[in-house]
């Protein structure tokens, strides 16, 4: 025998025992447990269930939601009502355009339209003007060239219509027939008329053309004296062949004319307007 047979041992066997003792006791535990889940049988078995718990919806969320829809919905509202507003504002826009557009044309047409009246007035006015000057400038040559024993004025021959006849009388009667129609810038009849146009148609009763305007009819004829005229002549003013204006002499010192647009076809004095010259054609 070792003389270290007696030495007893570090070791702690005890306690290796116990652990021992443990896991034999551990493992006899779970061999009972799988004999007795395998004698229960697979019948017995019963299935796993896994419950998935999702997340709830709380109330805040839910109005927040709302208020998100509602907010939208608002700004859609907005945006419908600023388009109608923009397109009626074009509309009006194109319509205020067009109404001023109207409003020039007839400011443009009307003040054309006065300053067509006020060349007319002042067309007029002077025409007036230069028959009275005419009218006063024989007047007075008259008196200071006239004879005493002269026996007649110049501005009043002593033929009268009572003892026209022939183409003259007919000439004549159209001419004062006329008397009271309008005068009409190129007017040639039958209610309506201008100078040349009057005795043109005048002298077509007796079956004789004239020429249509008073340029023309002032050198169409004879020229002839205002102290030696007949009934039928034509009376021009102006000069011969650039005359502006004609008309018929009845007899009695008295003519027929259609004289302008405020008086019409008129039968006047030759004092009323004293004529240039005269052409007789028949």
């Amino acid at each position: 025998m070792s003389h270290t047979a007696h030495i007893p041992s570090h070791r702690k066997p005890r306690q290796r025992a116990s652990k021992s003792a443990l896991r034999a006791g551990v493992a006899g535990g779970v061999l009972s447990t799988i004999a007795v889940a395998g004698a229960a049988g697979p019948a017995q078995a019963e299935p796993v269930t896994q419950t998935i718990e999702m997340p709830t919806i709380t109330s805040g969320f839910s109005t927040a939601v709302a208020a998100s829809a509602q907010a939208t919905q608002q700004v859609a509202l907005d945006l419908e009502t600023q388009a109608d507003e923009d397109a009626a504002a074009e509309k009006a826009a194109k319509t205020a355009k067009k109404a001023h557009a109207e409003a020039v044309r007839k400011a443009e047409a009307k003040k054309k339209a006065e300053a067509a009246a006020k060349a007319k007035a002042e067309a007029e006015a002077k025409e007036r003007a230069e028959r009275a000057s005419r009218t006063s400038e024989r007047t007075t040559l008259s008196a200071s060239s006239g004879s005493s024993d002269s026996g007649s004025s110049a501005s009043a021959p002593s033929s009268s219509s009572s003892n026209v006849s022939g183409s003259a009388a007919s000439i004549v009667a159209f001419a004062k027939a006329q008397v009271g129609d309008a005068y009409v810038p190129g007017g040639t009849g039958p209610n309506s008329w201008d100078c040349s146009g009057l005795t043109q148609a005048a002298y077509r009763t007796a079956g004789i053309d004239l020429p249509r305007v008073s340029q023309s009819q002032s050198t169409f004829g004879t020229q002839v004296s205002l102290d030696n005229l007949q009934p039928g002549d034509i009376l021009y003013w102006g000069s011969a062949g650039s005359a502006y204006h004609v008309a018929i002499y009845i007899g009695g010192g008295e003519f027929v004319g259609a004289q302008n647009s405020n008086t019409g076809t008129v039968q006047r004095s030759l004092d009323y307007d004293r004529p240039t010259g005269a052409v007789r054609v028949l």
